[in-house]
C-alpha cells in the first residue's frame, strides 16, 4: 500500500536523481504485460511503454488532456484557483477525477518499472562486459609473457649458437682459409656465404 502512495505523492522530484541514486538496486516492479519497448539513442516511445505497461488508449488520453488543460492556464495562476479550474473543467466534461490520478499514478508507475528495468539491462550487459573485458586482459598478459619467454629463449639460443660457432671456427681457421674455401665451393652439402 505505501508502494501506490508514493506513485500519488505530490512532492515530485525537483531534479534527476543523482549518480548514487542511479546506481543503487532498485526492485523490480512487474507492472508490464508485454515487453517494453528499446530506447535506441535514449528515445524513449513512452506510448508504447504505457501500453506495454497495460494502460489503454483511453487512460492515456485522459492524462494527456488533463496536461494540456493545466498548460493551456495563463503563468502566475494561483494554485488554488488551478485547481478549481481544471476540477470544474473536467466536472464539466464527466471526466472522473479518480481515473485522472490513476491513470496518472499508473504512468509514472511505468515510468519507473521501464527506468528499472533499462537500469537492471545495463548492469546486466556491463558485468558481461566486464567479464569478457578481464578475460581478454588475462589472455593479454598470457600472450605477452609467451612473448617474452619466446624471446628470451630465442636470445638464449642465439648467444649459445654463437658461442658455438666461434668453438668450431677454430677448426676452420686450423685447414686455413684458401682450403675452406675450395672445399665450399665444391661441395653440394654447403651453400656458400
Amino acid at each position: 500500500m505505501s508502494e501506490k502512495k508514493s506513485w500519488a505523492s505530490a512532492d515530485a522530484p525537483s531534479e534527476a536523481p543523482s549518480e548514487t541514486d542511479a546506481a543503487a538496486p532498485q526492485p523490480d516492479l512487474n507492472v508490464f504485460t508485454t515487453p517494453p519497448p528499446a530506447a535506441p539513442g535514449g528515445a524513449v516511445d513512452f506510448d508504447q511503454v504505457y501500453e506495454a505497461a497495460g494502460i489503454d488508449a483511453a487512460a492515456r488520453e485522459r492524462v494527456a488532456r488533463t496536461q494540456d488543460l493545466l498548460n493551456s492556464l495563463p503563468p502566475g495562476t494561483e494554485e488554488a484557483v488551478k485547481k478549481q479550474i481544471v476540477m470544474a473543467s473536467l466536472r464539466a466534461f464527466g471526466v472522473p477525477i479518480e481515473q485522472i490520478i490513476e491513470s496518472t499514478a499508473q504512468e509514472i508507475q511505468a515510468l519507473e518499472a521501464y527506468i528499472r528495468n533499462g537500469a537492471a539491462d545495463t548492469d546486466k550487459v556491463t558485468a558481461e562486459a566486464e567479464q569478457r573485458i578481464k578475460q581478454y586482459e588475462d589472455e593479454i598478459v598470457k600472450l605477452r609473457t609467451i612473448m617474452r619467454q619466446r624471446v628470451d629463449e630465442q636470445q638464449t639460443v642465439v648467444r649459445s649458437c654463437n658461442d658455438k660457432k666461434l668453438e668450431v671456427q677454430k677448426v676452420l681457421e686450423f685447414f686455413g682459409q684458401d682450403a675452406v674455401a675450395r672445399v665450399v665451393k665444391d661441395s653440394p652439402k654447403l651453400q656458400e656465404p
